[in-house]
């Protein structure tokens, strides 16, 4: 298993990747510490790893990560049941609103920087001192393919991912001579429930089904699917592992070739 008995910290959890991942984490032998601003995400979360017969111990913290206080009683409360912290996966994010560039509300723009980038930095910031102390750790951030492509209507959410990139090289930078490796994954189309969702309101809408949709997103990628939110929580799960040892400051794109550097 590849984080046996790894103390893991997954922000973010709610249906999707961040179900997805805290399960992948689970299956592969980690002691979880998951968060989220709502307590009955972790609770369906929990659930879910139960479903699948897994026993990992699982502490819940709801969390608003824009918020530094509550950042730092997650990791307390982490490091009071399980003593050390291994890996931290930033998964939690704000879209932003959907708008173009020229009609933006800046206001919104700000909403998501301060999840995106000045959030996840305040957990992140908040795990490094133990993961040096410790002797090492890993990091993973879960960033998005619209920083490489980008999407009508998506800019402030592009730009908060953006920022968060080059913190993230940073960080690479900084804190390889601790040992902590600091990795991103960049997500494109995700098939879980946040896309099915998306994607039946549109076929109210358009007349245009659920199925002819994903046809239509599968063409522009190579693999010709929409990839499983569960394979892409695999991506961030290597990365988060020992197996990854040698890597640090990557930038992984988990989109079924559909972006092509």
């Amino acid at each position: 298993m590849l984080l046996n008995d790894k103390v893991v910290i997954v922000s973010g959890i709610g249906p999707g990747l961040g179900h997805e991942l805290a399960l992948e984490a689970a299956q592969q032998g980690a002691k979880l510490a998951i968060c989220a601003r709502t307590a009955s995400k972790l609770d369906a979360a929990e659930q879910e790893i139960r479903e699948a017969g897994l026993d990992t111990p699982i502490l819940k913290v709801p969390t608003d990560i824009s918020d530094k206080a509550q950042c730092e009683n997650l990791v307390t409360k982490t490091l009071e049941a399980y003593g050390r912290i291994d890996v931290l996966i930033n998964s939690a994010y704000n879209p932003g609103a959907f708008d173009v560039v020229e009609n933006a509300d800046l206001d919104g723009w700000r909403e998501a920087m301060d999840v995106n980038l000045f959030g996840t930095m305040n957990l992140t910031l908040q795990v490094v001192p133990h993961m040096k102390k410790q002797g090492g750790g890993s990091i993973v951030m879960i960033n998005t393919m619209v920083t490489r492509r980008p999407l009508q209507t998506q800019a402030g959410y592009g730009a908060s991912k953006a920022a968060l990139s080059s913190a993230t090289q940073h960080l690479a930078l900084e804190l390889g001579p601790y040992n902590i490796r600091v990795n991103s994954t960049y997500m494109g189309w995700m098939w879980g429930p946040p896309v099915e969702g998306y994607m039946k309101q549109q076929a109210e809408a358009t007349g245009i089904s659920v199925e002819e949709q994903k046809a239509a997103v599968a063409q522009n990628i190579p693999l010709r699917v929409i990839p499983e939110d569960g394979d892409c929580a695999k991506a961030a799960i290597f990365l988060a592992s020992d197996y990854a040892r040698a890597i640090t400051g990557a930038a992984l794109d988990v989109n079924g070739g559909e972006y092509l550097p």
